[in-house]
């Protein structure tokens, strides 16, 4: 009969025995660009990778239809700003418009749970911005005027 498993083994978790890890906001986050913080965002989404597959089937071999992994593809990543008297962002974009843009390193990072520092970090490798929406205008509204830009990036590290 095999022995028990000691009490004092953590989970294989790496939290204390009996605790789950408790999940991250989706709210708490910011934004890096060449590691200095070059605006406040309200959204952030589009971060994902796919890596695309290749279907085969061997010569002979049945119905069966194997797959290889293919080229990866990294989704564009939207970010939505209150527009500010900064030029920064926009000056990066028309670096693209001008035909040849400025490639950063970008990183996303979620903060922990109290908002006291850096708990994951996504980098995306040699971004640039490839779209930008200006904020609607209404003469009646009172809302804060809301920009979009879009990122394009070569690769995404998780730090």
């Amino acid at each position: 009969m095999p022995d028990p498993k000691p009490a004092d083994t953590p989970p294989p978790s790496g939290g204390a025995v009996g605790q789950r890890p408790e999940p991250l906001r989706s709210y708490n986050f910011s934004l890096e660009i060449d590691a200095k913080n070059e605006g406040y965002f309200t959204h952030c989404s589009g971060l994902g990778m796919r890596v695309n597959h290749i279907a085969y089937r061997e010569g002979g071999g049945g119905l069966t239809v194997h797959r290889l992994s293919g080229p990866v593809e990294y989704g564009e990543v939207v970010l939505k700003y209150g527009l500010t008297q900064s030029r920064t962002l926009w000056d990066w974009l028309m670096s693209a418009a001008s035909g040849v843009p400025q490639r950063k390193n970008v990183s996303i990072l979620m903060q922990k749970p109290d908002g006291t520092g850096e708990q994951v970090r996504w980098n995306l490798i040699d971004a640039w911005a490839c779209e930008w929406r200006g904020a609607p205008l209404e003469g009646l509204g009172r809302e804060i005027a809301i920009e979009t830009l879009v990122l394009v990036c070569e690769k995404i590290e998780r730090g």
